[in-house]
Protein backbone atom coordinates (compact mmCIF):
# COMPACT_ATOMS: atom_id res chain seq x y z
CA UNK A 1 0.00 0.00 0.00
CA UNK A 2 0.84 3.53 -0.56
CA UNK A 3 1.14 6.60 1.18
CA UNK A 4 0.94 9.84 0.77
CA UNK A 5 2.97 12.97 2.39
CA UNK A 6 0.98 14.63 4.75
CA UNK A 7 1.88 17.70 3.23
CA UNK A 8 1.13 16.67 -0.18
CA UNK A 9 -1.64 18.32 -2.81
CA UNK A 10 -4.19 17.16 -5.25
CA UNK A 11 -4.53 19.31 -8.50
CA UNK A 12 -7.33 17.11 -9.61
CA UNK A 13 -10.46 18.49 -10.66
CA UNK A 14 -13.25 18.26 -7.77
CA UNK A 15 -15.51 16.59 -10.23
CA UNK A 16 -12.96 13.43 -10.69
CA UNK A 17 -13.69 10.93 -7.82
CA UNK A 18 -10.09 10.74 -6.56
CA UNK A 19 -9.10 7.39 -4.87
CA UNK A 20 -7.33 7.54 -1.33
CA UNK A 21 -3.85 6.78 -2.36
CA UNK A 22 -3.50 5.20 0.84
CA UNK A 23 -6.31 2.42 0.07
CA UNK A 24 -4.92 1.92 -3.40
CA UNK A 25 -4.74 -1.93 -3.72
CA UNK A 26 -1.98 -3.48 -4.29
CA UNK A 27 -2.81 -5.44 -7.59
CA UNK A 28 -3.27 -1.39 -9.28
CA UNK A 29 -0.21 -0.22 -7.43
CA UNK A 30 1.83 -3.22 -9.37
CA UNK A 31 -0.29 -2.55 -12.52
CA UNK A 32 1.06 1.09 -12.39
CA UNK A 33 4.45 0.25 -11.44
CA UNK A 34 4.82 -2.25 -14.09
CA UNK A 35 4.48 0.79 -16.80
CA UNK A 36 7.32 2.31 -15.16
CA UNK A 37 9.33 -0.38 -14.97
CA UNK A 38 8.15 -1.28 -18.74
CA UNK A 39 9.59 2.10 -19.93
CA UNK A 40 13.21 1.46 -18.50
CA UNK A 41 13.36 -1.63 -19.60
CA UNK A 42 12.47 -0.52 -23.58
CA UNK A 43 14.64 2.19 -23.08
CA UNK A 44 17.47 -0.02 -22.02
CA UNK A 45 16.81 -2.30 -24.60
CA UNK A 46 16.38 0.55 -27.37
CA UNK A 47 13.42 -0.69 -28.58
CA UNK A 48 12.74 2.81 -29.44
CA UNK A 49 9.28 2.64 -31.34
CA UNK A 50 8.08 0.53 -28.38
CA UNK A 51 8.74 2.83 -25.82
CA UNK A 52 7.32 5.90 -28.05
CA UNK A 53 3.62 3.50 -28.21
CA UNK A 54 3.83 4.51 -24.13
CA UNK A 55 2.57 7.82 -25.03
CA UNK A 56 -0.44 9.32 -25.09
CA UNK A 57 -0.57 11.59 -28.31
CA UNK A 58 -0.63 15.04 -25.72
CA UNK A 59 2.94 13.48 -24.38
CA UNK A 60 5.13 16.11 -22.37
CA UNK A 61 8.45 14.59 -21.81
CA UNK A 62 10.24 17.30 -19.55
CA UNK A 63 13.33 17.77 -17.70
CA UNK A 64 13.12 21.07 -16.03
CA UNK A 65 16.69 23.24 -14.96
CA UNK A 66 15.57 23.92 -11.38
CA UNK A 67 14.65 20.49 -10.74
CA UNK A 68 12.11 19.97 -7.85
CA UNK A 69 12.55 23.37 -7.22
CA UNK A 70 10.75 24.35 -10.16
CA UNK A 71 7.05 24.20 -10.11
CA UNK A 72 4.96 22.08 -12.78
CA UNK A 73 3.42 25.44 -14.09
CA UNK A 74 6.87 26.91 -14.98
CA UNK A 75 8.06 27.28 -18.35
CA UNK A 76 11.35 28.25 -17.23
CA UNK A 77 14.45 27.15 -18.64
CA UNK A 78 14.63 23.07 -19.06
CA UNK A 79 16.94 20.46 -20.30
CA UNK A 80 14.35 19.24 -22.53
CA UNK A 81 10.46 19.48 -22.86
CA UNK A 82 9.03 17.65 -25.80
CA UNK A 83 5.79 17.01 -26.98
CA UNK A 84 5.05 13.63 -28.94
CA UNK A 85 6.11 14.88 -32.42
CA UNK A 86 9.27 15.95 -30.47
CA UNK A 87 9.89 12.84 -29.31
CA UNK A 88 8.85 10.42 -32.34
CA UNK A 89 11.82 12.94 -34.52
CA UNK A 90 14.21 11.97 -31.61
CA UNK A 91 13.63 8.21 -31.81
CA UNK A 92 13.95 8.74 -35.52
CA UNK A 93 17.29 10.32 -34.96
CA UNK A 94 18.17 7.20 -33.07
CA UNK A 95 17.64 4.79 -35.36
CA UNK A 96 19.25 6.31 -38.15
CA UNK A 97 22.65 4.57 -38.92
CA UNK A 98 24.03 7.73 -39.93
CA UNK A 99 23.69 9.62 -36.76
CA UNK A 100 27.39 10.61 -35.95
CA UNK A 101 27.06 11.51 -32.52
CA UNK A 102 25.47 7.98 -31.79
CA UNK A 103 29.01 6.34 -32.89
CA UNK A 104 30.63 4.35 -31.03
CA UNK A 105 27.16 2.98 -29.78
CA UNK A 106 25.63 4.60 -27.28
CA UNK A 107 23.88 2.37 -24.34
CA UNK A 108 21.85 3.34 -20.97
CA UNK A 109 21.08 1.45 -17.77
CA UNK A 110 18.02 2.78 -15.83
CA UNK A 111 18.20 1.67 -11.84
CA UNK A 112 15.02 2.45 -10.31
CA UNK A 113 13.71 2.01 -6.70
CA UNK A 114 10.62 1.13 -6.13
CA UNK A 115 7.53 3.33 -7.44
CA UNK A 116 5.31 5.25 -5.14
CA UNK A 117 1.69 5.84 -6.15
CA UNK A 118 1.35 9.81 -5.46
CA UNK A 119 -2.02 10.26 -6.46
CA UNK A 120 -5.16 7.95 -8.45
CA UNK A 121 -7.91 9.73 -9.73
CA UNK A 122 -10.27 8.36 -11.76
CA UNK A 123 -8.63 7.63 -15.86
CA UNK A 124 -5.18 9.03 -14.26
CA UNK A 125 -2.68 8.52 -11.68
CA UNK A 126 1.01 10.05 -10.61
CA UNK A 127 4.15 8.18 -9.50
CA UNK A 128 7.33 9.14 -8.62
CA UNK A 129 10.05 6.78 -9.14
CA UNK A 130 13.72 7.62 -7.84
CA UNK A 131 16.59 6.36 -9.87
CA UNK A 132 19.48 6.07 -11.26
CA UNK A 133 20.77 6.42 -15.33
CA UNK A 134 23.93 5.09 -16.43
CA UNK A 135 24.90 6.07 -20.18
CA UNK A 136 27.90 5.04 -22.05
CA UNK A 137 29.34 5.71 -25.02
CA UNK A 138 32.97 3.80 -26.06
CA UNK A 139 35.11 4.71 -22.91
CA UNK A 140 32.89 7.34 -21.47
CA UNK A 141 30.26 7.18 -18.88
CA UNK A 142 27.78 9.88 -17.44
CA UNK A 143 25.58 8.97 -14.08
CA UNK A 144 22.48 10.82 -12.93
CA UNK A 145 20.21 10.53 -9.85
CA UNK A 146 17.08 11.70 -9.45
CA UNK A 147 13.76 11.38 -9.76
CA UNK A 148 10.84 10.78 -12.37
CA UNK A 149 7.43 11.41 -12.23
CA UNK A 150 5.27 9.77 -14.52
CA UNK A 151 1.83 11.25 -15.23
CA UNK A 152 -0.21 8.09 -16.37
CA UNK A 153 -3.57 7.83 -18.47
CA UNK A 154 -6.02 4.66 -18.51
CA UNK A 155 -6.90 4.03 -22.42
CA UNK A 156 -8.67 1.53 -23.77
CA UNK A 157 -5.35 -0.86 -24.26
CA UNK A 158 -3.90 -0.15 -20.39
CA UNK A 159 -2.03 2.82 -18.70
CA UNK A 160 -0.17 5.03 -21.29
CA UNK A 161 2.50 7.93 -19.83
CA UNK A 162 1.09 11.37 -20.88
CA UNK A 163 3.86 13.17 -18.85
CA UNK A 164 7.31 12.08 -17.60
CA UNK A 165 9.56 14.67 -15.69
CA UNK A 166 12.91 14.23 -14.72
CA UNK A 167 14.13 16.17 -11.43
CA UNK A 168 17.96 15.61 -11.45
CA UNK A 169 20.06 15.97 -8.28
CA UNK A 170 22.02 19.17 -8.82
CA UNK A 171 19.90 20.08 -12.04
CA UNK A 172 21.44 22.78 -12.78
CA UNK A 173 25.10 21.99 -12.55
CA UNK A 174 26.86 21.66 -16.23
CA UNK A 175 26.00 18.12 -17.57
CA UNK A 176 27.87 16.88 -21.21
CA UNK A 177 25.44 15.96 -23.58
CA UNK A 178 22.31 13.39 -22.73
CA UNK A 179 21.99 11.22 -25.71
CA UNK A 180 18.99 8.83 -25.16
CA UNK A 181 16.18 9.41 -22.95
CA UNK A 182 16.43 9.62 -18.65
Amino acid sequence: MSTLPANATSDVSPDVAAIDVAVVDAALERELAAVVATEAALLDAARWDDWLALWTDDARYWVPLSGTAQPDDARGQCLADEDRLLLALRVERLKHPRAHSLKPRVECQHVLQPSRVERCAGAEAVLRTPFLYVEAQGAHELMLAGSARHRLARSGTGWKMREKRIDLLNAARPLPAVQLFI
